[in-house]
């Protein structure tokens, strides 16, 4: 069984779909809340009356607000593949491109797919990195983000 590949023929399957589309209302409570949570009190997300005289008109969402939106649904079919070889996740990495402001009001639809699979050999064992791919587009289709996330999986240790 050490031998096995991390990389199993459902990940494959996986590889390159785009998952189903995922919407999310940007709201001011949300907004708040998700400022608070970081402990940033910028005036951009956080006040109403000087983000209307800000270049952006409304408030807009803090750079890392919809990080994790849009990836739940793929990261639970990876969790669901799991195998006696596998030994949970790592996120090895995040990358987000910025085009454009969210903004209070906005609708943001997300497009999640797997872009890639690799195998590589670590110092305890085998390791699978999965780059999962995330873009964010607001009513209008412009695209606003886009995230790149690395998740590492390491082979299971034997006891």
């Amino acid at each position: 069984m050490e031998n096995d590949t991390l990389i199993t023929e459902p990940l494959k399957d996986l590889l390159g779909k785009e998952q189903p589309v995922e919407y999310f209302d940007i709201e001011k409570g949300h907004l708040k809340t998700f400022a608070d949570a970081i402990g940033d009190p910028n005036p951009l997300w956080t006040d109403i009356e000087y983000a209307k005289k800000s270049k952006y008109g409304t408030l807009i969402a803090p750079p890392t607000f919809l990080i994790d939106a849009g990836i739940i649904k793929l990261g639970d079919k990876l969790i669901a593949l799991e195998n006696e070889n596998s030994g949970g996740f790592i996120n090895g990495s995040t990358e987000i491109e910025y085009m454009l402001p969210i903004k209070l009001g906005d609708t943001i639809k997300t497009t999640a797919k797997l872009i890639d699979i690799k195998e590589k050999e670590g110092k305890s064992g085998k390791l699978l990195f999965m780059t999962i791919e995330v873009n964010y587009y607001n009513q209008n289709g412009d695209l606003v983000r886009r995230c790149r996330d690395i998740f590492i999986r390491p082979q299971k240790t034997q006891e």
